[in-house]
């Protein structure tokens, strides 16, 4: 049986680690897709040369085009620049949305059938503008999705198995919302091996981790100085493939198109999805307490203001 195919774009830390999980889970091909000259050949060639250590059969090929990217299975978009000295957030804005842009025009027709996980920054604006170039590509909603909630449910998860000294596997969570300061951790649904989070931590301690969640991206920005996050991000971006090329229906946090649910229309954000092999099988909606969803309206509000900068960015 023929390997799926995964193209990665962007050969940054994020991708290039990204293609790296990938390809040595063994079951997918790999293409890592950069502008600049020579770089993802070299990571692909260095990568390809960890499959006999690890015994991975796939291939992974680096490229500075896209046609190689033909017939992709998931699209993985990781590609943009971060914010530069100087830089104001709408010029970091108007910049990555030309980048994905770009990257969505020329990925869509050559995989009509794939499913576009964007996880470029500003998280919420990218994939909501990938979706309107995919859309009249004849993307539905289900086959574009981000990248956000799956990771700031692992930090939100690890802070917390660390406070009670238990496993991370026994830790359930959901964190919700734009993918920033004002996500939402549903603490209601927080459980550990079952067992109500409002029972094992008290108020204050629980308000400390969200606050350290909500951070989470801007701490390791702190302690890195010259970078941001990339190992866990890339581990967030696999999960999801996993779940897309497995057809495995799992329940994660990922940034979708709402068209009503939780009382939003016409933006894409974090909330509780059933992702399988067409996407976005179907968004969950939870019961939220009315400060829950009072927090995720604020989010929303946060993540329209993105959106309506968009509609006016300049032309060119």
């Amino acid at each position: 049986m023929a390997r799926k195919k995964v193209t990665v774009v962007g050969a940054g830390n994020v991708g290039a680690t990204a293609a790296q999980r990938l390809f040595e889970r063994g079951y997918m091909d790999v293409v890592l897709v950069d502008v600049v000259e020579d770089m993802p050949q070299g990571k692909a060639l260095d990568i390809a040369q960890s499959g006999p250590v690890l015994g991975v059969d796939a291939t992974i090929t680096g490229s500075n085009g896209y046609e190689e990217t033909a017939d992709s299975d998931v699209v993985v978009i990781t590609a943009g620049i971060a914010r530069r000295p100087g830089m104001s957030r709408d010029d970091l804005l108007f910049t990555n949305m030309k980048i994905v842009g770009s990257v969505v025009s020329e990925v869509a027709p050559r995989s009509p059938n794939a499913v576009i996980v964007v996880v470029s920054n500003p998280l919420d604006a990218m994939v909501q503008h990938a979706y309107s170039i995919a859309s009249g590509m004849g993307f539905p909603k289900n086959r574009v999705v981000g990248m956000a909630g799956v990771l700031d449910t692992a930090r939100f998860r690890t802070f917390l198995a660390w406070e009670l000294g238990v496993s991370v596997k026994d830790v359930q969570a959901y964190v919700l919302g734009g993918h920033g300061d004002q996500m939402v951790p549903l603490t209601q649904y927080t459980t550990v091996g079952g067992v109500s989070i409002s029972k094992l931590l008290d108020a204050e301690a629980l308000d400390r981790i969200i606050k350290r969640t909500q951070g989470g991206g801007g701490e390791i920005v702190t302690l890195l100085k010259t970078g941001s996050a990339y190992y866990a991000p890339s581990a967030a971006s696999a999960e999801m493939v996993d779940a897309i090329l497995l057809d495995q229906k799992r329940l994660l946090p990922c940034a979708a198109l709402l068209e009503g649910e939780y009382g939003i229309d016409g933006i894409y954000m974090g909330v509780p999805v059933i992702l399988g092999a067409g996407g976005v099988e179907r968004v969950v909606e939870l019961d939220l307490t009315d400060d829950e969803k009072a927090l995720l309206d604020k989010s929303a509000d946060a993540v329209r203001e993105l959106v309506d900068v968009m509609a006016n960015a300049p032309a060119g």
